[in-house]
């Protein structure tokens, strides 16, 4: 039987979260390869979904972290919220706390969903309970019990939390019938009196779901554990920053040390800890790996209570509810343990450590789970651990696994088909329960138990390569078409999108081909759905990618989707694993291609350090010169330019460092004409001719030739030649600095820029280049609503570069329109040293300067502006700045030019 053909068997045993997201991921990822894999979800309960923790029907238990973070899909964070506004929740619900058993639901709906996905793939539900696996051969038998037994090729073991541990109670409690030792057990609170007070032991997360379920006047809700800390409380505007760079190398005390100084940090920048405790979430396992045992021991000895009550927090609307009982005297909350307890008739007299006597009517368990597999009494636990095909984690916490979730045995040779993820990884990963945590592993189990079932099929799949040799798991025809689409990138030509969105109608499963055309659109602002190709990318690069797909695909997510200094450290420590990616170092460098995550001296280190994997080549040779021209080598610039220009005509990069050669030493006519050359012979395929007409017009303006400008612009730059964000990066910028320089005649033509620019440009700018762009084309063209708008934006934003760069540039220019010079010439001076941030060039970040030679000129400050003048024709002469030098040292009016701002 070929490989293709063979249907294979995955039993996933529990029916709650993580075995209905896991069951989910293993049929979506069979069905995007079409293998005929059936999965088999084995739990006594009716419908999936329903764990212990979404089971609940009271509205009062609400999820504790907001909608838009319980996403089923990792590739899709609004998935949960949209199907919350299909019934009837309000279309923004990110923010909301939403009732369980509306995120129960929603589970069984994306498994039922995921059943229905075309292909071979197909679940199949064994109402049973899973008491005990043995290894028959290289597959596994689950022994059901009374149900009989199923044979599966792996097994994913998504139990859940077990019930809590009842070994605190004393004796006389353990047997009275008012006990209640799992709250949430079907039924457990149905014979509860009705007005007698209630103990809870135990003051976390359960603790307040019974609280609310069972406070009402006439009883005394009582709780009290041994330390007596209560859950804290979300913020109702949620904000989230970068993970800090911790390093646990020097012990548990020093990185203590450090957790509490960025927590104090973050709470002085924000007015809030919370951010700090978020923003460690993506990094916690990785500093719990890298602590020594004796460093983890303390932790979980010292400070784990305390972390856990910080960061597993409560909503704002349940946390009302709890004062508004404490305040009513209907709740109490305190330190302290069982130490007795005797029946009085249905009642029950408990006595606490302290010497407090308590009566009520019940006692509920509401302690947290057992944490060592040891101390459970489940069969299916007890009888692995018995047969090795499981041994505890670290600190005998949970079940021992490797990154993917594979249990480890600790005997020689291959380990079992055997999976796990949620509450059994905490000693691994220490934070293993909630569901970002949960969804994560599940699609990486599910992607590691499809691999290790059809290895032929991997195979088979990753024989093409890039330019580069670097692998791609596609077909041949579809790497043909990435191919050409990478060229025509490198170049800087046309027909990338339309090569790469054939090569993804070859290959509708093509992540790299997906994650291309995401950052098409995202930074060169290409007509392309920007999530929509980054949700497929990241399917794709999950189902069936290698090691450097899904690094490349991680890499784009960040630089899309993440805050720029999280999107700049992924893309980096892609390129450092795989440095020939020359799609993502384009991604790094800012040349023309993209913005640029990297700067200055930054950039410089990372083109050096990369020389030795690219040689000759002429597209890495055209990046090289155009970094040289940067830090001022001009001479090696032009050779390098004219090396790879040699070898490749087209090769963009490096007609993109030449102009900037003959731009920054001041060769203005030989640089028009050499450019007007080359746009002859190549202008007609190139993606970026209108970025090279703006350098030559720019070398019109230096040169004070205003009728060639106006002719460059009608001819080259209007919105009839030019479309998408070069409309803004260079017909707008081109003009705005015409205007501030005085060099335009009449009212400037940018409504029509406006109103054929990008809409998304000008309303949400996707990356701080693309706002300064959009700023000056809004001031240019007199719209000081959209201006005030994008300002406003930038002030809110997650990003400090928009907030400090971008906001106070718009305010610039705001105060330019209104005759402000003095404000504005403060502003400008303050954003002059922080422009490299924005990416783009130096030519570029000018148009600022610019703004402030003419603010200077206008407050009647010409000696000021003369300075600056007199050192730019130090470096770069030109006839623009000699006449303008002239009319800084002898003022004339500039009412004549003044409208033309």
């Amino acid at each position: 039987m070929s490989w293709i053909s063979k249907k294979r068997r995955v039993a996933v045993v529990g029916a709650g979260a993580a075995g209905t997201l896991t069951a989910a991921r293993l049929l979506k990822t069979a069905a995007a390869r079409r293998l005929p894999l059936e999965v088999v979800l084995v739990d006594p309960c009716a419908e999936a979904g329903r764990g212990v923790a979404y089971r609940t029907e009271d509205p009062r238990h609400v999820l504790n972290v907001p909608a838009g973070r319980m996403s089923a899909d990792p590739d899709d964070p609004d998935h949960f919220t949209r199907w919350l506004a299909e019934r009837g929740w309000p279309k923004d619900a990110s923010t909301e706390f939403v009732p369980r058993a509306q995120f129960g639901a929603y589970l069984a709906h994306v498994l039922a969903e995921a059943a229905t996905c075309p292909g071979p793939a197909r679940l199949r539900r064994r109402a049973a309970r899973a008491v005990g696996i043995r290894r028959g051969g290289p597959a596994l038998r689950l022994d059901l019990g009374p149900d009989g037994s199923l044979t599966a090729d792996a097994v994913v073991l998504a139990t859940g939390n077990p019930p809590p541990s009842q070994a605190w109670a004393p004796a006389g409690l353990r047997g009275a019938e008012a006990f209640v030792p799992d709250p949430w057990a079907p039924g457990a609170l149905d014979s509860l009196p009705v007005d007698d007070d209630i103990l809870l032991v135990g003051t976390g997360l359960t603790m307040v779901d019974m609280a609310l379920t069972l406070a009402r006047p006439g009883r005394v809700v009582r709780a009290v554990s041994r330390h007596g800390l209560l859950p804290r409380v979300h913020t109702s505007t949620p904000a989230s920053i970068p993970p800090p760079r911790l390093e646990p190398k020097q012990g548990y005390a020093a990185l203590r040390r450090d957790v509490l100084a960025h927590l104090a940090r973050c709470r002085r920048e924000s007015g809030d800890w919370r951010v700090g405790v978020d923003s460690l979430r993506p990094i916690t396992a990785q500093l719990w790996q890298r602590l020594d045992p004796a460093d983890q021991a303390r932790f979980l000895t010292e400070d784990q209570r305390l972390w856990e009550v910080h960061r597993h927090r409560i909503p704002p609307r349940s946390a009302k509810i709890l004062q508004q009982l404490f305040d009513a005297g209907h709740m109490t909350a305190d330190a302290g343990e069982v130490a007795a307890a005797t029946s009085e008739g249905r009642r029950l007299r408990v006595m606490l450590t302290d010497g407090r006597t308590l009566r009520v009517g019940a006692v509920l368990n509401c302690t947290s789970t057992p944490l060592r597999p040891s101390d459970s009494d489940d069969p299916l636990i007890t009888e692995l651990l018995a047969s090795g095909l499981a041994v505890p984690g670290p600190h005998g916490i949970g079940f021992a696994t490797d990154d993917e979730g594979r249990l480890l045995t600790g005997a020689t040779g291959s380990p079992p088909p055997l999976w796990t993820l949620g509450s059994p990884r905490r000693g691994t990963l220490l934070e293993s329960t909630a569901v970002p945590e949960i969804r994560g592993q599940a699609d990486a189990v599910a992607r590691a138990v499809v691999d290790g079932l059809y290895p032929a099929r991997n195979r088979r799949q990753s024989r093409q390569s890039d330019l580069y040799g670097l692998p791609l798991t596609t077909s041949a025809e579809a790497a043909r078409l990435y191919n050409q689409g990478l060229e025509r990138i490198l170049q800087g030509g046309t027909g990338a999108p339309e090569l790469l969105a054939n090569a993804v109608r070859a290959d509708p499963g093509f992540g790299v081909a997906h994650a291309a055309r995401a950052l098409l659109g995202h930074e060169c602002g290409a007509d392309i759905n920007v999530a929509a190709s980054l949700r497929s990318a990241q399917a794709a690069a999950r189902d069936r990618g290698g090691d450097r797909e899904r690094s490349l695909v991680a890499a784009v997510t960040a630089l899309i989707a993440a805050p720029p200094e999280t999107g700049s450290q992924a893309v980096l420590r892609h390129i450092a694993a795989f440095p020939r990616d020359a799609l993502v170092v384009s991604v790094a460098i800012p040349t023309i291609s993209f913005n640029g995550v990297t700067g200055a001296e930054q950039t410089w280190q990372l083109v050096d350090d990369l020389r030795t994997h690219y040689g000759d080549d002429w597209w890495f040779t055209g990046q090289a010169a155009f970094v040289r021209q940067e830090q001022g080598r001009w001479l090696e610039a032009e050779e390098l330019a004219t090396r790879a220009l040699a070898a490749q005509p087209a090769a963009g990069h490096a007609v993109h460092a030449l102009a900037h050669v003959h731009y920054e030493t001041g060769h203005h006519e030989h640089g028009r004409a050499w450019m007007d050359a080359w746009l002859r012979r190549h202008g007609s395929r190139s993606a970026y001719r209108a970025h090279f007409s703006w350098h030559a017009g720019l070398h019109e303006l230096m040169l004070d030739d205003r009728e060639a400008v106006h002719r460059r612009y009608h001819e080259q730059l209007a919105p009839s030649r030019v479309t998408g964000s070069r409309l803004l990066v260079d017909s707008a910028s081109l003009l705005w600095r015409c205007a501030v320089t005085g060099r335009w005649d009449g009212p400037l033509p940018l409504q029509a820029v406006l109103a054929a620019a990008p809409s998304e440009w000008l309303d949400r700018p996707p990356t701080p280049f693309a706002a300064m762009h959009s700023a000056i084309a809004l001031a240019a063209g007199a719209d000081p609503g959209g201006l005030d708008r994008l300002r406003r934006q930038a002030a809110a934003h997650s990003s400090p570069v928009f907030r400090e760069v971008i906001a106070p540039l718009c305010e610039a220019l705001a105060a330019m329109a209104q005759h402000r010079w003095r404000t504005s010439v403060t502003l400008l001076r303050g954003l002059l040293p922080r422009l490299a941030v924005l990416g783009g060039s130096a030519a570029q970040h000018e148009v600022v300067e610019e703004m402030l030679i003419r603010a200077l000129l206008e407050d009647n400050r010409g000696f000021e502006a003369a300075r600056i003048l007199e050192a730019r024709l130090d470096r770069r002469p030109s006839p623009l700045d000699r006449s303008r030098l002239t009319d800084a040292l002898h003022p004339r009016s500039l009412a004549a030019t003044a409208a033309s701002v």
